[in-house]
């Protein structure tokens, strides 16, 4: 079956479903990374790399969901664009930007002093 048709074929339902999931999977990316944060601030690395590890496997998801989105409509606005269409979008690109942070700054907390080792 061809793109072109493929798209025909998408029913509005599952291409709402399809967007929920991508926004879920795009949250709980976001999520995991800010609490990986937090988890290397406390000193947690170990916990911290674990969080992270879950925030790359959820990108993922949400990406393979994108890109499968993308080929359906193959910039042609073959799918409906609405708003939720776009805050899913929105969602994904704030939790790549957070992984991108997150990373740097737990890089940046494991250079620091361990806690107990700081004077007051």
């Amino acid at each position: 079956m061809s793109t072109d048709v493929a798209a025909q074929n998408f029913e509005e339902p599952d291409f709402e479903q399809q967007i929920i999931e991508l926004l879920v999977h795009a949250g709980s990316a976001r999520s995991s990374a800010l609490m990986a944060l937090q988890q290397a601030k406390e000193g947690n690395f170990q916990q911290a790399e674990v969080l992270m590890k879950e925030s790359r496997e959820a990108a993922r998801a949400a990406h393979i969901i994108q890109t499968k989105l993308i080929g359906l409509d193959e910039g042609c606005g073959k799918l409906p664009i609405n708003l939720i269409t776009v805050h899913a979008q929105d969602h994904l690109m704030n939790a790549m930007v957070i992984q991108d942070l997150a990373n740097n700054m737990i890089d940046l907390y494991q250079r620091l002093p361990a806690p107990e080792c700081q004077t007051v």
